[in-house]
């Protein structure tokens, strides 16, 4: 392999996605010379396939549903169907315009980029094109992957990944989501919206089984007044092709059909054949391991995003990514805690969190330290306004500080930057009830739900 001097870097990132981009320009800022190399598109998953489009998909089948429900605000309107070209070509061009900026902020911090599929080969090298970069330390960021179940092919035609989902011709007449997770529900929610008769297989007892017991049973009904149908609690255990599409069968003898499948299990790291093994990096299940610093075991390697076991979330990514360019530049660096990353599933209505759960606070502290209390979106009037329904449910350690916030409803994504801070500066329901909240807004809802945690509730019952 070549080498010559102007392939030798203070930090060689093998990965262009969030992860890795947001540590090339963070060390770019710090005054490291950075070299960033990807095999397919700056910005990774989430600008490509994830976050962005998907979103982008969500809102869509948001302003159909609202053509459908402008009577009820006095507005006359009709709905004649959804063009899924249009569709493609609005999400598109926000990627694009995205990309573009990405494209641009990279090379203004003097970043060298390089488009190729890269190979760690040895502590402190990469090859890539039949060049060999060097670098004082390696970043690994190479993301994931969708996954499967042993014995289930993905032919991206009757049986697809979320990555075929996003580019698909059409609106499925019907369709059968194995997943109840985030990236399974989101897709369900899109596609109803879009008018497809939708069923969701989840082998866990609920839906969006990570968050909050309160938050999935909310969902699940929201779901069901949405016409999205579900089968919790049993595995799957085949699929077969029938005349028109698919036929899926579960453990307890259910079967479903439907013009196709979409598998929707989760994501699983990229490792496999890049020389990390041989590198002498540990792995585990195909992860990468790391310490609280996000450094391996490799003294000259790290790892980020999607290929270690933390939260599979691009701004999870974007903070990992930060605190390794900030470690290697000398700062002062504080590990993340991952409790106190907010999360947002974007379906209708959505889910948000952070902090721990009820079931998990009790575990830690014990059931008789634990307090918990319920905000119904029926007491604010902004959300009545928009005509959704949820809630807001607290989790406080007696007489301490707030350590969950569970939030369901339409926009509570746009909430739980708020809650964020409340968890993370350990606030008192005191003290969170003193702060004085815009009306009529959303955010006026967490206010009113820590006033009645605080024991003086204003729009609500003792």
């Amino acid at each position: 392999m070549a080498n010559d001097a102007s392939t030798v870097f203070d930090l060689v990132i093998l990965g262009g996605g969030s992860g890795g981009y947001a540590a090339a320009l963070r060390a770019a800022q710090l005054g490291l010379d950075v070299a960033l190399i990807e095999k397919n598109k700056l910005g990774g998953t989430c600008l490509h396939n994830g976050c962005i489009p998907t979103k982008a998909l969500l809102h869509a089948g948001e302003i159909a549903d609202q053509a459908r429900e402008s009577a009820q605000f006095g507005v006359k309107a009709t709905f004649e169907g959804i063009d899924i070209a249009g569709v493609h070509k609005y999400k598109d061009e926000v990627v694009a315009g995205l990309y573009k900026g990405l494209q641009g902020l990279v090379a203004s911090r003097k970043v060298t980029y390089v488009a190729g599929e890269g190979r760690l080969s040895s502590p402190t090298s990469v090859d890539v094109n039949g060049q060999r970069y060097t670098g004082r330390h390696i970043l690994l960021a190479t993301g994931s992957v969708p996954k499967s179940l042993p014995g289930l092919a993905i032919d991206g035609d009757r049986v697809i990944s979320s990555d075929h989902a996003l580019v698909l011709d059409r609106v499925p007449k019907s369709a059968v989501v194995l997943g109840g997770g985030v990236i399974g529900v989101e897709f369900a929610s899109a596609w109803k919206s879009f008018g497809t008769d939708v069923t969701i297989v989840e082998a866990l007892p609920h839906l969006v089984p990570v968050e909050d017991e309160n938050s999935s049973k909310l969902l699940e009904r929201a779901f069901r007044k949405r016409g999205i149908n579900f089968s919790l609690g049993s595995r799957f255990s085949g699929v077969e092709y029938t005349a028109d599409g698919v036929r899926v069968s579960l453990e307890n003898g259910k079967t479903f059909e439907a013009e196709l499948l979409l598998v929707a299990v989760g994501r699983g790291p990229v490792s496999q054949g890049l020389g990390y093994e041989e590198a002498g990096v540990a792995l585990d299940r195909g992860y990468v391991l790391v310490d609280e610093y996000l450094q391996t075991n490799v003294p000259t390697i790290s790892a980020v995003g999607d290929l270690i076991p933390t939260l599979q979330l691009a701004h999870v990514g974007f903070a990992e990514g930060i605190l390794v360019a900030e470690r290697l530049a000398g700062l002062k660096i504080v590990p993340i805690d991952y409790d106190g990353v907010p999360r947002v599933t974007y379906c209708h209505p959505e889910v948000a969190s952070v902090g721990i759960t009820e079931a998990k606070a009790k575990e830690l502290y014990g059931a008789d330290k634990v307090v918990t209390l319920k905000y119904n979106l029926a007491g604010n009037g902004k959300s009545k306004i928009l005509k959704t329904a949820g809630e807001i449910k607290l989790v406080q350690v007696r007489d301490g500080a707030v350590v969950g916030v569970h939030l369901v409803g339409d926009r509570m994504g746009e909430q739980v930057g708020e809650a964020q801070l409340i968890y993370n500066w350990e606030a008192l329901p005191a003290e969170v009830a003193q702060l004085i909240h815009a009306h009529p807004t959303q955010s006026e809802a967490l206010g009113e739900a820590h006033l009645a945690l605080a024991g003086k509730p204003l729009h609500s019952h003792d």
